[in-house]
């Protein structure tokens, strides 16, 4: 067990399953009294007698009260999920019978888990470390191929590999930088300081691209923000549905007949797109509904990542969207040009707007050039392959310390560059373990423990 906390002796229960009525559902007891607990509740046969990942079929008893007939699932520690004795105890899905078991366990001493308890228990108990432990919560919440794949990846090993990589060769310079300092009335240098600077250099380009990843990694896990904008009746709603392949908004000649914001997700090879369809914005309203959609549009345009400026290509000149342009440019905000009702094939239109190299033309109405326009979607949103098995960083947690692991890096890079003594060297060095170790969980403390596993579901 991690030397850093202690209290994990006790033994917990909770529900695996999703509550609610099922076929089955899964009770999980881990800890050093588990076997002893679920063995008081079971007369069919002695458990302790039994052998590590075996199923046995049998009723449950509170006293000559029969509370279910299950299955016993047995692995004892270490050779479990929270390398502890566990017993997952599978039942019929009803949650009074559920309720009943539960509550004969814990009549025996046995307290309810908390939040992600037991993935928690497998860290401390140095079955996975904590970037493996953050993408089984990750892999849970998974909802797309790539989320998954990712997390899958992660919960594998997969960054942790890539940390540990880079902690080993900092960690064997390092040695040697401290040796020198125990014979620093000898002036050596055990180190060879032109291979520390190419070390850092790799790894200094290890981490950026890590950190170059998040990109992707914050899409994948958490979608994309893509507002749909534009002057009322440009087809914002058409373009809505046709990317949905179904009827969702309302769609009419009269202008201003998207009052509010709609929002819809849509998959695009892996990642959501959270689209927005939004009122159409015109400078003058009298409308006061119509009006406060306008004013939620610009909300939601200036809070997304990415909009989509929608224009009708018959009557927008080039001038008025280089005016839209510039603003979007001044503001910051990521856009793509899409000029609508394109309903035939118009080279004028290509002339008209050959300011504008990057503008998609569509016809919202006929789905023209539709899936031209989800790729461009797609590449705008996203850097990086997507299908690939490389490490992507998902966690913003990770980010914030691959950050400060890059600057102390580049600490140690201006020290070695400045020839500064072993000391000062070592110091920095041990900054970038440091954060190495937070993403890892070779360094940390209860409270972050505690706030990380919080957000797991119970009974995982």
């Amino acid at each position: 067990m991690n030397s850093q906390l202690s209290g994990w002796d006790d033994t917990i229960v909770a529900l695996a399953t999703p509550p609610g009525i099922g076929a089955i559902g899964v009770i999980r007891v881990s800890g050093p009294n588990a076997f002893d607990v679920v063995n008081s509740l079971f007369p069919s046969k002695d458990l302790h007698a039994q052998a590590s990942h075996t199923l046995h079929v049998g009723y449950l008893k509170d006293g000559s009260t029969v509370l279910d007939e299950v299955v016993l699932s047995l692995f004892k520690a270490p050779k479990s999920y929270t390398g502890e004795d566990v017993i997952e105890i599978s039942s019929h899905g009803s949650p009074f019978v559920q309720e009943n078991i539960i509550r004969a366990i814990t009549g025996r001493g046995v307290r309810m888990a908390k939040p992600g308890e037991f993935t928690q228990r497998a860290f401390l108990h140095g079955k996975m470390d904590l970037t493996q432990a953050e993408a089984v919560a990750d892999l849970i919440a998974s909802n797309t191929e790539a989320s998954r794949r990712t997390a899958l990846h992660s919960m594998r090993g997969g960054f942790s590999s890539d940390l540990q990589q880079l902690r080993e060769q900092l960690i064997r310079f390092s040695a040697l930088i401290e040796l020198e300092l125990d014979f620093s009335q000898e002036d050596v240098e055990f180190a060879d300081r032109s291979q520390l600077q190419q070390l850092i250099t790799q790894l200094t380009d290890s981490t950026q691209q890590l950190l170059s990843s998040f990109q992707l990694g914050n899409a994948i896990r958490n979608g994309v923000q893509v507002a749909i904008i534009g002057k009322p009746n440009a087809g914002k709603s058409t373009l809505l549905n046709t990317l949905l392949n179904e009827n969702r908004a309302i769609v009419s000649d009269i202008a201003g007949t998207t009052r509010d914001t709609i929002e819809e997700v849509l998959n695009i090879d892996g990642v959501l797109f959270r689209l927005i369809d939004t009122a159409g914005i015109r400078e003058h309203s009298y409308d006061v509904i119509e009006s406060l959609g306008i004013e939620k549009s610009l909300e939601k345009m200036r809070a997304a990542n990415l909009v989509l400026y929608l224009f009708d290509v018959n009557d927008t000149s080039s001038i008025s969207l280089q005016q839209v342009v510039e603003a979007f440019e001044k503001e910051n905000i990521s856009y793509l040009l899409i000029g609508n009702k394109l309903d035939r094939e118009d080279p004028s239109v290509h002339k008209k707007f050959a300011l504008f190299p990057g503008a998609i033309f569509i016809s919202a109405k006929t789905h023209a050039h539709i899936d031209e326009l989800k790729k461009a979607l797609l590449a705008a949103a996203v850097t990086g392959d997507i299908q690939g098995e490389s490490t992507i960083v998902t966690n913003a947690r990770h980010y914030e310390a691959l950050q400060k692991l890059s600057a102390a890096l580049a600490d140690v890079q201006r020290g070695l560059h400045d020839k500064l003594p072993g000391d000062l060297l070592a110091l920095d060095i041990r900054q970038c373990l440091h954060y190495l170790g937070t993403i890892t969980g070779q360094i940390t403390n209860e409270d972050q423990l505690d706030f990380i596993f919080s957000k797991f579901c119970i009974g995982k």
